[in-house]
């Protein structure tokens, strides 16, 4: 199972930023929420105590204890059934209900110690839930005689209800409005943030694809100490590969001199007898094929992260017009099937080799045809494009027994056919310099050997 690409840096800021938000515009809006509600709690529970207290202040008791209440109500809805306003008071042998609260049962059986007070709801009731306030009140008559009352004012929730829902429907629209304008706000930010950033990758898949020499000095100074060390990662690679080329390059010249006495002087009568003369040869000839193959591998400067990238066909023009002259005797003719606008990520010098030891390799053994065939991948997302070359040609082809062998440095496939044997071993140094792959097979179309190099894309 592959593994989940890592989220970019503005995706990780922008997820936190909003889940932060909407945390914080969640958690506002249910304390204002909770807030109002306290505060109509408190505004009803004020209300009802006014009913309360207007009843209280225009009743009377009769000497013989009956109840006088007010000929005029507090709120006339006292006096419409179903008004969703109900007012009792119940006692000592005294049981009173508001017209709108006949034939409703309501939570008015509670009775109070003078002064005690209590609000409480919703109450569930044979008319749904009700808030209802009580006050206890002690009546002294003329005998002397104490009278204890308790006086209830009841309202229906649905009025609360309905605060409530416009409350909560208008806070909704503001804080949905603020978090659209704040997440909008917050986006510009991270993207004005960030822009720093992203221009840091621009500019260094810039110097990777060769279109300029290193990050330029304009960034924030945060990121200055990390574009300068990447600067110098840059030009010390550059310079370190100049330096490696041309040490092994002299190395290598400086060693063909001594072989070309020593072979000199092999082949010059001496007191040498013939079995230390074919032990020397076979030693220089073997350090010739070294000397070879390391000016081989000079002159292929390996992978390199900042190349610019080569245009494929004309190389490979150039190569195949000039193995077309040596092979002319033979008759073998090249065809090209490159993709248009092909390019090589990588040094000149890795690319002619790779070319011109697979082609040679397929001019030596096709009997009048070989093939060349480069194509291009190109996923989304991927910094850089993925190539593939295909060098086939219509010979014998190669056992299956012989494929992996032959790569080795100094195998041939067959001893009679002249060469160092080195060629298809430095393709292979040079594939994995790339991290690429090659694989050798039989050529579906030619019939002969294939020969495939494939270079992955890079994020």
């Amino acid at each position: 199972m592959a593994a989940r690409r890592p989220l970019s840096l503005q995706t990780r800021l922008l997820w936190t930023a909003s889940i932060a938000l909407a945390v914080f515009l969640g958690a506002t809006g249910y304390a204002l929420e909770q807030a109002y509600r306290k505060s109509l709690a408190q505004a009803m529970r004020d209300r009802l105590e006014s009913y309360v207290l207007s009843y209280l202040s225009g009743s009377d008791l009769t000497v013989g204890g009956e109840l006088i209440l007010p000929e005029v109500p507090p709120d006339d809805r006292f006096e419409r059934p179903q008004s969703g306003l109900y007012a009792g008071v119940t006692g000592d042998q005294v049981s009173w209900r508001s017209p709108s609260a006949l034939g409703r049962e309501l939570p008015f059986s509670m009775q109070l110690d003078p002064g005690r007070t209590r609000f409480e709801g919703p109450i569930q009731s044979n008319v749904g839930g009700v808030y209802v306030f009580s006050r206890g009140v002690a009546w002294e008559l003329q005998d002397g005689k104490e009278v204890r009352l308790t006086f209830h004012v009841a309202e229906h929730e649905s009025q609360f209800k309905r605060q409530i829902n416009v409350y909560r429907n208008t806070l909704l629209t503001y804080l949905g409005t603020a978090a659209v304008v704040l997440f909008s706000v917050q986006f510009l930010m991270l993207l004005w943030s960030l822009r720093p950033l992203r221009q840091v990758s621009n500019d260094l898949e810039r110097v990777e694809r060769g279109e300029q020499e290193s990050l330029p000095d304009r960034y924030p100074r945060e990121l200055r100490p990390l574009t300068r060390s990447i600067n110098d990662v840059i030009s010390n690679e550059r310079e370190q590969r100049t330096r490696y080329r041309n040490t092994l390059g002299d190395l290598a010249h400086s060693l063909k001199t001594p072989l070309a006495v020593m072979r000199t002087a092999l082949d010059e009568p001496s007191g040498i007898d013939q079995e230390h003369r074919a032990t020397l040869a076979e030693q220089v000839r073997r350090m010739d094929e070294i000397v070879a193959y390391q000016l081989a591998r000079a002159a292929a400067s390996g992978h390199s992260t900042y190349s610019a990238p080569l245009p494929i066909e004309s190389h490979a023009e150039s190569i195949v017009s000039s193995l077309e002259k040596v092979y002319a005797s033979r008759g073998v003719i090249c065809e090209f099937e490159i993709e248009s606008g092909a390019r090589f990520y990588g040094e000149q010098g890795d690319l002619m080799e790779l070319l011109g030891n697979l082609l040679e390799n397929a001019f030596k053994w096709a009997k009048d045809r070989v093939l060349l065939t480069i194509t291009q991948q190109k996923p989304q997302g991927f910094r850089r494009i993925g190539l593939t070359i295909q060098v086939e040609d219509n010979g014998p082809g190669i056992p299956d027994e012989k494929r992996e062998l032959l790569l080795k440095r100094g195998v041939r496939g067959d001893e009679r056919v002249q060469g160092h044997g080195i060629g298809l071993s430095i393709v292979t140094d040079i594939v994995k310099s790339y991290r690429g792959e090659l694989s050798v097979d039989q050529s579906d179309e030619l019939g002969g050997a294939r020969f495939t190099i494939r270079f992955p894309p890079v994020m």
